[in-house]
């Protein structure tokens, strides 16, 4: 095995920045947002073409580069390096992305490189940092590196909605013995908050003897749970048209006051109200603007013929808003550990049968799920309100002792001289907790911005390169 230097590593790394940057631009081309399951060719797509599309291009890579490629099924896949089979180091990777959503002003499936950055879906969540990883094994290849252990990328495709390739990968093959997924901060993650997924359901009914009054007709809200919704559409109907004249006047009143907008227009025989926000991800919704929490807050100006309807605006007015500690859900909770628990309502949905909302909730280390949803019903059962249970993951802590937490940090130190910054806690959730021996690592420095799940999500080509510097170096030395 030849000793490399952290030199060799790094001079070797910015030698291919180009290529990667390419191979970055191509991968963001594809719109790899999980999709209903298809055949093709005779084949089954589970998460649909988009996304399989992203595992064939990671595929052509590994080709083009020597490296070996496994395809399972096309649930989930990984490209080996070194011919240990009993000891593997797995970088844990996801090629799946959020949706877009709405506000971008540039191109988000194309790449763009301006000034430093490269902006486009999934250039930090996790496009980015699955080409960064990827090159740093190249690096170490081309440098004539001989693992003593194995080093596999596994490459997900459905990290984003629900991990279930995840869970068949895992039947399939057995789990790399340790490692890191490149999918949250710098300088390393010990701790993940635990994530619940679930609707909130109000059946709605007819109000016996009123014929006539305001309707909604329908609601739509969001694009996925672990985003901030950006964008709320409401149609609503009156028998008698002044009212809509009405309603656009108590727009303009209460626009007054908002920074975020109201818009009201007829359409055909109905009112459409529309919102927009500021998309962000769910782990942290504070940064962004929740676009279907301004259009409860102006419908609760309204009055709607079905009671039903007004219990369940004036529920989450009350109980939800633009709150995000989960204090009016009387789940208010944190630990010296992680912190305080985090809420946010990616999606909601309104027809003539039922009201829903989706909740995303990243809760602090020391609880349990248990715990959360106890403490939610005591407020929901007495409103007439029910929980739909979509996903748990438990949280995942690691005492910053650990081995493989000290050999990451040492290597991360190395690299970037930054001695003060400690093993974190986070709210966000990463492959790490789908395997034992696994954290997140990167790509995020301490103080940059972070943009995952956002309009114009970029990443900083400097910051790029460095990453893959630092996780060539981990790997080498975890690996020789």
């Amino acid at each position: 095995m030849n000793e490399l230097s952290l030199k060799d590593i790094e001079e070797k790394y910015r030698s291919m920045e180009k290529e990667l940057i390419e191979d970055l631009k191509n991968l963001i081309s594809i719109k790899s947002v999980r999709g209903e399951p298809t055949v093709k060719n005779g084949e089954l797509l589970p998460f649909g073409e988009g996304v399989h599309e992203s595992l064939m291009f990671m595929k052509s890579l590994a080709e083009r580069d020597g490296f070996s490629f496994t395809n399972v099924d096309n649930y989930q896949g990984h490209i080996d390096f070194g011919l240990n089979k009993d000891n593997i180091m797995g970088i844990l990777l996801h090629l799946d992305v959020v949706p877009e959503g709405e506000g971008w002003t540039r191109e988000p499936l194309k790449g763009t490189l301006e000034e430093g950055r490269l902006y486009g879906r999934g250039t930090n969540d996790d496009k980015g940092p699955a080409i960064s990883a990827y090159y740093s094994v190249k690096v170490l290849k081309e440098l004539g590196f001989l693992p003593e252990k194995g080093i596999r990328l596994v490459l997900g495709l459905d990290e984003e909605t629900g991990w279930s390739g995840m869970d068949y990968y895992l039947e399939k093959v057995k789990a790399p013995d340790f490692g890191f997924t490149p999918d949250a901060n710098f300088p390393v993650i010990k701790g993940e908050k635990g994530i619940l997924i679930f609707d909130i359901v109000r059946k709605l009914s007819k109000t016996v003897g009123l014929e006539k009054g305001l309707e909604i007709k329908s609601l739509k809200a969001g694009s996925a749970p672990n985003m901030v919704a950006d964008y709320a559409r409401a149609l609503v109907f009156h028998e008698h048209k002044d009212m809509y004249r009405l309603i656009e006047e108590q727009a303009e009143a209460f626009n007054i006051v908002k920074e975020y907008k109201v818009k009201v227009k007829p359409i055909g025989k109905s009112l459409e109200i529309v919102t927009k926000g500021k998309s962000s991800h769910g782990a942290k919704p504070e940064q962004g603007y929740n676009a279907l929490s301004l259009l409860m807050d102006f419908l609760g100006t309204l009055s709607f013929k079905e009671d039903s309807v007004n219990d369940f605006i004036s529920f989450y007015n009350n109980h939800i808003g633009f709150e995000v500690t989960g204090k009016n859900l009387g789940i208010l909770l944190e630990d010296e550990q992680s912190g305080a628990l985090v809420v946010n309502v990616g999606k909601g949905y309104i027809d003539d049968k039922e009201a829903r909302v989706t909740v995303n909730v990243r809760y602090p280390v020391t609880y349990r799920d248990e715990d959360i949803y106890k403490k939610l019903m005591e407020v929901l059962h007495p409103l007439d309100l029910g929980i739909v249970k979509t996903m748990v993951q438990h949280p995942i802590y690691f005492d910053e002792e650990d081995s493989m937490v000290q050999a990451l940090m040492e290597c991360y130190r190395e690299v970037t001289g930054d001695y003060k910054s400690s093993p974190l806690v986070i709210g966000g959730g990463t492959y790490a907790r789908a395997m034992k021996n696994f954290v997140s690592f990167g790509p995020l420095f301490p103080h940059e911005e972070d943009v995952a799940h956002k309009q114009d999500e970029y990443i900083d080509v400097e910051s790029l390169i460095k990453a893959g510097v630092i996780y060539a170096k981990s790997i080498y030395e975890l690996t020789k």
